[in-house]
């Protein structure tokens, strides 16, 4: 515990790795592959990997001294500095909620797939008619969210310095080295998997314009966990003495990593079976559950696959939930076991909700303002949209304002470098005053259909 009575990480391997964990999800290895090959393969990955230098660790570092600073949940870091700018965090938890909304119904999927994996491995004839036919349904899906939802929720009644940093610091490294052994195995086996490696790896640079980067930046948002309350809600945990400049570049390196290697496996998998890669959400179980439920020893690849996407949506979940949960907890005054079970109530309705929207209610939709005209999107595209492609960059924008004109770079400087490890350059002040505004302005003409 610090001084303060708030609990703290016992170590900065626990810290990494939770932080990492919360990075390292869905956005990594079920979202990125299909991305990456719809913005070109290897220029989007080398857009993405820029994106990442010049905006993620950045804003990972900004967020957490934020949160180290005030030591409390998402909405009091930013009234202990300033009073009225605790908006900033409401707006993280209202991004939390609706992306958990739906990042739990995905979850669930991955988990019946796993244990489709290992109990049987039959997936019929045609894996989409599978897929379609499971996500549909009216009940299965939202039993297999509430699972997820249970199974993260009840680790959490503990904090997430306690179990869950426990269980994150064993899942996290299996997590790599199932991606590792199963890129390998992809890329050496399957035939036509070299064609794959090449579009992935080899920027053509014809492909690159600015919807292409918008998309990188969208992704770098979602992918990293910046925007949205994330590192303010773990920086509260951590101790003075930590090196938040270093801690960030790990973690940012570490979910670059994890993203790379995600591509790894998917797209050469893809080639290799001369499949569409560019289906979008359905990509990766289609692509796993096609390939490696009819070749020999691939039920147990993909069984050991899907166990390691399982440990991402887990390791991402803790901190998702958290950030909400901790303000349940401590602003609402509501105390750790109702905050948690009010959050979790919350999610669940809305699981319903998304869940439903791939079956019973397919045909409801709502609109979503466009430069080219009111587009009208199900649930799941609607709060993709409001939560990655509008909040996710509204709140990294309000962090940079926070930073450079409310709290300072001076002061800033003495919590990011409380260690007397550093100083703040020119080029660090001018990421945050130009850079990454001019990369989030990007992403909101490209939401509301500016970049076509």
């Amino acid at each position: 515990m610090s001084n303060n009575g708030q609990a703290q990480f016992k170590s900065r391997f626990g810290y990494i790795m939770v932080a990492a964990g919360a990075a390292i999800g869905l956005g990594n290895i079920w979202k990125f592959p299909y991305l990456a090959y719809r913005g070109g393969g290897g220029i989007f990955l080398v857009t993405y990997i820029i994106i990442i230098i010049l905006m993620a660790h950045p804003m990972v570092e900004m967020e957490t001294a934020i949160g180290r600073f005030g030591k409390s949940d998402t909405v009091s870091v930013f009234e202990k500095i300033n009073k009225k700018w605790g908006f900033v965090g409401w707006i993280a938890n209202i991004c939390t909620l609706g992306i958990n909304m739906f990042y739990v119904v995905v979850g669930g999927w991955v988990l019946k797939y796993a244990v489709q994996f290992i109990t049987s491995g039959d997936f019929g004839e045609d894996t989409n008619v599978f897929f379609n036919g499971f996500i549909s349904k009216p009940v299965e899906p939202i039993i297999w969210a509430v699972i997820v939802l249970f199974i993260a929720s009840f680790l959490l009644l503990f904090g997430i310095t306690e179990i869950v940093e426990k269980v994150t610091k064993v899942i996290m490294p299996v997590l790599f080295v199932i991606l590792v052994f199963c890129a390998v195995y992809a890329c050496a086996t399957l035939p036509g998997a070299v064609e794959g490696l090449k579009y992935y790896l080899v920027p053509n640079f014809k492909n690159f314009n600015f919807k292409v980067f918008a998309d990188a930046a969208t992704q770098v948002l979602f992918s990293v966990g910046i925007g949205w309350g994330i590192f303010t809600t773990l920086g509260a945990n951590i101790s003075d003495s930590s090196n938040l400049k270093s801690d960030a570049i790990m973690v940012s390196i570490m979910d670059t990593m994890a993203a790379v290697l995600a591509g790894f496996v998917v797209i050469p998998t893809a080639f290799g079976a001369g499949m569409e890669v560019t289906k979008g959400p359905a990509l990766l179980f289609d692509v796993m559950a096609g390939i490696y439920g009819s070749m020999p020893g691939g039920r147990l690849i993909g069984s050991v696959f899907f166990v390691g996407v399982m440990f991402a949506v887990f390791s991402s979940l803790f901190t998702f939930f958290e950030i909400s949960m901790k303000t349940f907890e401590v602003k609402l005054k509501m105390g750790r076991k109702k905050g948690v079970i009010a959050v979790s109530l919350i999610i669940f309705v809305g699981n319903i909700l998304v869940s439903l929207g791939f079956g019973p209610l397919s045909s409801f939709k709502i609109p979503w303002p466009s430069f080219t005209g009111m587009e009208m999107y199900g649930l799941y595209d609607w709060l993709d949209c409001f939560t990655g492609y509008l909040l996710l960059p509204l709140g990294c924008l309000l962090t940079c304002v926070f930073i450079a004109k409310i709290w300072g770079f001076d002061n800033y400087e003495k919590e990011l470098f409380k260690n007397g490890e550093g100083k703040l350059n020119g080029f660090d002040k001018m990421l945050t005053l130009a850079v990454i505004p001019i990369f989030m302005v990007i992403v909101l003409l490209n939401v509301f259909g500016f970049l076509g």
